[in-house]
């Protein structure tokens, strides 16, 4: 527990990954080897797009809507590329590791590894100092101490 009083900034990253992350699937080695294989097969500029395009989507809900304003024109753009990305990786890039891991997991298997593959989009996107700056400024209204205390004597 001694480590959550070591940094502001870490704890705000790890509490934001939290929030960001999938729920936890039980993946198979189909699914692994698929999901390497997009993560692989992907560059920066697509990664960027992913990103882009969840959080033009994201962007649509209501109790987010008015925090970002992304024209229906260019959400419609990013629709398309990423349309025509995530083709390109299923049937060109990756079409033997989809094929086995649709073959023998079934269709959690694309859920699973594109899942993975927004995480390590979303985790590039992250590392970005202006980024990381924003999260660390959650660290002034989080008391790590506070929360080590309370973690401790509740064992």
């Amino acid at each position: 527990m001694r480590y959550l009083a070591r940094s502001s900034a870490l704890v705000a990253v790890v509490s934001l990954h939290a929030l960001l992350a999938a729920p936890a699937v039980v993946a198979g080695p189909y699914t692994d080897d698929l999901s390497k294989c997009l993560v692989r097969s992907t560059t920066n500029t697509d990664k960027t797009l992913l990103v882009q395009w969840i959080f033009a989507t994201i962007a649509l809900h209501p109790d987010v809507k008015r925090l970002a304003t992304v024209p229906d024109s260019y959400r419609q753009e990013l629709n398309k590329k990423t349309g025509q990305l995530f083709e390109a990786l299923l049937t060109h890039s990756c079409v033997g590791e989809t094929r086995q891991a649709l073959k023998y997991e079934g269709n959690s298997a694309i859920e699973a590894s594109f899942n993975v593959l927004g995480q390590v989009a979303s985790r590039e996107l992250f590392a970005n100092p202006s980024v990381a700056k924003g999260l660390a400024e959650l660290g002034k209204f989080f008391d790590a101490k506070r929360v080590q205390k309370q973690l401790e004597s509740s064992k």
